[in-house]
């Protein structure tokens, strides 16, 4: 018996455009513009489309409407080693992916070279038309990706700040400073006046040079001295550890660290000294990474809004691709101390 136009597909075999034309009683033109240009459909012939597409389940193709728009739907995003919020970048990652799947584009990974940010990867995937954008992370000092992409018309938004140079293109950043004024309030709160900070060395890195001067800042708010009481490392807990030696050493009754990861090498300093973190000494670490919460005792720690950093990104850069000379947008987003069991008051002199 012959099948009907309005009867489903052979079991097995593909919907096609010709199918749903058939079916809603339109040509197969009339299809395409429902899914490319529904503004040159009449409302209600849209509708009888759009209903048919989905009750026989079709799915354009993506090679199709790729050669049709110029467009991937596919978004780059280079991954790229970090001496400093590995974890944070895992977590961004995340949750810009699912932004961007809600918003019907997929993120398109490549590796980076470790060693600071660099163009490797970026030419290449424009070369061969596989990128509608980019999203950036890791900004630092000399940072030669935003200029470059810009310069040659490429949508792209950054998580993070320029850090030298004048300010090119959409970013989405937290604001660090603000995060470490807020540690630093939280423990003179508590009592505390000999608050010490462990960080990254000096001109190493954007986000710590912004932590390290929100820690300065309310210090010299609250008439307190930061003299000696600095202290750098790289990302590592050994080495954090033997930087955090002098600041305890020179009475630190608390540490705001950088990081997670540097505020784990101050409980070590801690530890191979007898003392309790909390008890003794209070830490507040930067990041929230879930490192923090299965510590004894469980750290204080910054937490960074990663699933609103995550969408706005993705927001602004579908704003940018619909208007490629509008405006650049800036967000600075807030990070929130989380208070755990690593702060407490000051011991009693000579406690």
């Amino acid at each position: 018996m012959p099948r009907s136009s309005n009867s489903p597909p052979a079991k097995g075999g593909p919907v096609t455009l010709a199918m749903v034309a058939r079916r809603a009683g339109v040509s197969p033109q009339t299809v395409s513009n429902a899914i490319n240009s529904p503004d040159l459909l009449r409302p209600e012939t849209l509708d009888r489309v759009r209903r048919t597409i989905d009750e026989m389940g079709y799915r354009p193709s993506r090679a199709a409407q790729t050669l049709r728009t110029r467009s991937s739907r596919l978004i780059g995003y280079g991954i790229q080693p970090s001496p400093f919020s590995y974890p944070v970048l895992d977590r961004f990652l995340h949750a810009v992916s699912q932004a961007a799947d809600e918003a019907g584009y997929r993120i398109l990974l490549f590796a980076c070279p470790p060693g600071g940010p660099t163009l490797d990867g970026y030419e290449e995937l424009l070369d061969q038309h596989e990128v509608d954008a980019f999203v950036l992370s890791g900004t630092e000092h000399g940072d030669p990706r935003q200029a470059w992409l810009a310069k040659r018309s490429v949508p792209f938004v950054s998580f993070g700040r320029m850090w030298s140079g004048r300010q090119i293109g959409d970013w989405v950043d937290v604001d660090g400073a603000s995060g470490t004024d807020a540690a630093v309030e939280h423990l003179v709160a508590l009592g505390h006046r000999k608050i010490a900070f462990l960080g990254w060395e000096r001109g190493s890195s954007g986000a710590g040079d912004d932590r390290a001067a929100g820690w300065q800042r309310a210090m010299r708010r609250h008439g307190l001295s930061t003299r000696g009481r600095r202290g750098q490392s790289v990302n590592d807990i050994d080495a954090a550890g033997a930087a955090a030696k002098p600041l305890l050493d020179a009475g630190a009754t608390a540490v705001v660290a950088a990081s997670d990861m540097l505020a784990l090498g101050c409980y070590r300093a801690l530890r191979e000294r007898g003392a309790v973190p909390g008890r003794d000494v209070s830490v507040v670490g930067f990041d929230d990474s879930p490192t923090a919460e299965l510590l004894s005792p469980e750290l204080s720690s910054l937490a960074q809004p990663l699933e609103q950093v995550g969408r706005e990104c993705v927001r602004l850069l579908l704003a940018r691709l619909a208007a490629p000379d509008a405006e650049a947008e800036r967000i600075l987003l807030e990070p929130s101390l989380v208070a755990r069991d690593s702060t407490a008051g000051p011991p009693p002199p000579g406690g």
